[in-house]
């Protein structure tokens, strides 16, 4: 379960940080007195959480519980450096911006991606439908996650996991509204990840991934890779990084532990009865994603459904996405559509998801 990327190598970038400063003063030097830059200010350390009593004394601990090497795991947590950048792109977003579907579902519905899904589906054809049939998640969705989450393996992430992790762990941004439950998460994650980068003896150091510690082609957190990845090509290992079929068979694996319902719809097309009172339109909007009606008291408020979506044995959601100034897009979402929310907790992610794996399945000619 090697990771994608070798590890930064330290001492190399050591040395040519002191390479680039030497010549630096030795210009400086040549130039006369009066001519001469001013220093610029040494830029400050890196922040190590070996300084840290908090990370330490939760270093011990976690050792204690998870019945690893103390130092091991003291120096593993050590190593970790404070990243500002990921502190900044956990703050809440402001407030008062619009969301827009129509832009975000432009952002992955493009011809890049598109391409790009095309040449992954063909190439892995036969591990696809194999999933499908195993775990009774339609390919097009699988293909759909990937090419959301990471373009098809080409933006995995730059971040070291450890840093990332430890970051979040124990610098978690104050100003967040639920500070107190994400910094235990990520706690929680950082454990998961050192203990399994020691069951399966790989360097936790050597890990890259996204700010928020994601990793691999699917961006499973740590304990989404512990509970979900699978070794779907057989080879004695699970690689999120390197094996796309591990990556096909696991991201399957994950909807159907979440209760995916084999030939269920995600959505139906749903409109509102212009008659109908607010009060009603409101109450349907009231529970977001999470399916509260039965067709026939979803249609008594006012949806408006028609087709098989009128035999729809299951509870329905009306899910709305904003679109900036303009009106808002309405579907009816379906226990299966809730699933797909439990990669990723948005409406607008779910829908990319579905409609980019639809046009996928299209461009290759899938029935």
């Amino acid at each position: 379960m090697a990771p994608k990327r070798p590890p930064l190598n330290a001492l190399a970038c050591l040395l040519s940080s002191s390479a680039l400063a030497l010549c630096l003063s030795a210009s400086a030097l040549a130039q006369s007195p009066a001519k001469a830059r001013p220093a610029s200010p040494a830029k400050a350390p890196a922040y190590s959480y070996a300084q840290s009593a908090a990370a330490m004394a939760f270093a011990t601990d976690l050792a204690e519980r998870r019945n690893l090497d103390p130092a091991w795991v003291r120096q593993q947590i050590g190593a970790a450096q404070r990243i500002p950048t990921v502190i900044r792109l956990m703050q809440p977003a402001p407030s008062g911006v619009p969301k827009n579907w129509a832009a975000y579902r432009a952002r992955f519905i493009e011809p890049v991606r598109l391409r790009a899904g095309q040449r992954f589906w063909e190439a892995n054809r036969e591990t696809l439908a194999r999933a499908e049939t195993e775990f009774g998640v339609p390919a097009s969705l699988i293909v759909g996650v990937i090419g959301v989450e990471t373009l098809y393996g080409q933006h995995t992430g730059n971040f070291r996991v450890i840093d990332a992790l430890t970051t979040l762990a124990f610098d978690f941004p104050a100003s967040h509204p639920r500070a107190a439950a994400r910094t235990e998460f990520f706690r929680s994650e950082l454990e998961q990840f050192l203990s399994l980068t020691e069951r399966t003896a790989t360097d936790p150091l050597t890990y890259l991934g996204s700010y928020a510690g994601a990793m691999g082609w699917p961006q499973f957190m740590p304990s989404s890779w512990v509970k979900y990845a699978i070794d779907f090509d057989a080879d004695g290992k699970v690689d999120l990084f390197n094996s796309q079929a591990d990556v096909i068979g696991s991201v399957a694996n994950y909807f159907k532990a979440f209760g995916w319902q084999p030939g269920m719809p995600t959505h139906y097309p749903v409109r509102f009865d212009p008659n109908q009172s607010r009060e009603d339109f409101e109450t349907l909007l009231a529970p977001d994603i999470l399916p509260s009606f039965g067709v026939q008291s979803f249609t008594a408020k006012g949806a408006v459904l028609e087709g098989s979506a009128l035999q729809h044995p299951g509870q329905l959601a009306l899910v709305e996405l904003q679109n900036a100034g303009a009106p808002s897009s309405y579907i009816a979402g379906t226990e299966n559509f809730y699933v797909v929310t439990r990669y990723n907790w948005s409406s607008y992610y779910a829908l990319a998801v579905i409609e980019l794996g639809e046009a996928v399945k299209a461009l290759v000619g899938e029935r």
